[in-house]
């Protein structure tokens, strides 16, 4: 896994962040972590209700408590549920991507717009990293 590369090595530089006022490779891993559990929710929920309406969160109260988080228990988070999702995606079947739900900060979205959400989110911060 692409993570376990760039995560899995790190020792002093986790807390390094890339510049001032940025997130250290530490709390992107727990940001990631945190959020594959939100999107977990989300696409359970989306499926289960009609028009779910999604749940936003401050990221950045979220990120609080990262300090505290260990690297390797972050990663093996993110992994778990990661796997537990994209199996849930796989069963969920080709008419579920058109499903209707609402973000009340994006508007109205489809089940499969989460799931592009999903892995555009991971580049992104990746890309942070100089991944």
């Amino acid at each position: 896994m692409e993570l376990q590369r760039i995560f899995g090595t790190l020792g002093e530089e986790a807390d390094k962040p890339a510049a001032p006022g940025k997130w250290s490779p530490r709390e992107i891993l727990c940001h990631l972590a945190d959020c594959e559990i939100v999107f977990a929710f989300r696409l359970r929920q989306a499926l289960a209700q009609d028009r779910h309406t999604i749940q936003p969160f401050d990221q950045d109260k979220w990120a609080g408590a990262y300090g505290s988080y260990s690297v390797k228990d972050a990663l093996a988070v993110f992994s778990a549920v990661r796997r537990w999702n994209i199996t849930f995606i796989e069963n969920a079947g080709a008419s579920a991507l058109a499903k209707m739900l609402n973000h009340p900060e994006r508007g109205d979205m489809t089940f499969g717009t989460v799931i592009a959400t999903m892995g555009g989110h991971d580049i992104n911060h990746l890309k942070q990293l100089g991944s």
